[in-house]
């Protein structure tokens, strides 16, 4: 499928638009709590963001967009909220899956395959995978049942289990043993809901990615935000640990 042209929003540089933006997407229950709802309104009123960050994320170009859905961490919630996120999320794919195949999205998901996530999700997110796999427009990575610390601790219990030696475990190896080892480091990191932390999200791989903190609940979140995130990460000098020439 053929990339449309891009069009880029008054005042960003095309030229610039970083490869992989990663989002924690913070903000659902307190949304729903302003508004007297139940969490899981705020949780399904995230649709409506999600899709349109796509959106505007396909709109500018960006190729790589990785989004923190459940963590490990997540299971820790009320039951009939874990439960409740758990069917969301499959119907979310069932009624999305389609519409982004369409716009030539290649989905993936990154975390723990375990016995908590119910098997019709996990067939859902295979079925998912399956029928995108051949797009390359974008590759949307949906971070589910995942742990940063946990993403490691695998890649060195994947080392262990090959017989590699201590002395042949180096950033190459490690790296090449994480979930997804062609993902490429996030250039910028979005979390929004006012909050400045990282909360266990792709430890490994933003050790020089651009942080951008947004105010806004993540259901009220649109590709407006996006952008003046991206413009934020083009105001920023990017020097890895070196000194500028």
């Amino acid at each position: 499928m053929a990339d449309p042209p891009v069009s880029l929003p008054a005042g960003l540089d095309p030229d610039r638009v970083p490869v992989h933006v990663a989002c924690v997407m913070d903000g659902n229950g307190r949304w729903a709590a302003q508004r007297g709802l139940p969490r899981t309104e705020g949780h399904g009123a995230g649709e409506a963001a999600l899709l349109d960050t796509v959106d505007g994320a396909l709109e500018i170009g960006i190729g790589w967009l990785t989004m923190f859905a459940f963590s490990t961490e997540n299971w820790r919630r009320p039951r009939d909220e874990v439960r409740y996120l758990m069917g969301f999320n499959e119907s979310l794919l069932v009624r999305r899956r389609d519409e982004l195949h369409d716009k030539g999205v290649r989905i993936r998901f990154a975390g723990r395959r375990d016995w908590r996530v119910p098997r019709r999700v996990l067939r859902r997110m295979d079925e998912s995978t399956e029928l995108t796999e051949g797009n390359r427009r974008m590759t949307l990575t949906m971070a589910f049942n995942y742990g940063g610390r946990a993403e490691i601790v695998d890649a060195v219990r994947a080392l262990v289990a090959q017989g590699v030696s201590a002395k042949h475990i180096d950033e190459r190896a490690i790296r090449s043993h994480l979930y997804f080892p062609d993902l490429p480091d996030p250039d910028l990191v979005i979390r929004t809901s006012g909050e400045y932390r990282i909360s266990n999200f792709l430890l490994w791989q933003l050790a020089y990615s651009e942080l951008v903190f947004s105010d806004a609940l993540w259901p009220d979140f649109r590709r407006r935000d996006l952008f003046a995130a991206v413009a934020e990460y083009q105001s920023r000098e990017r020097r890895y640990g070196g000194l500028r020439r």
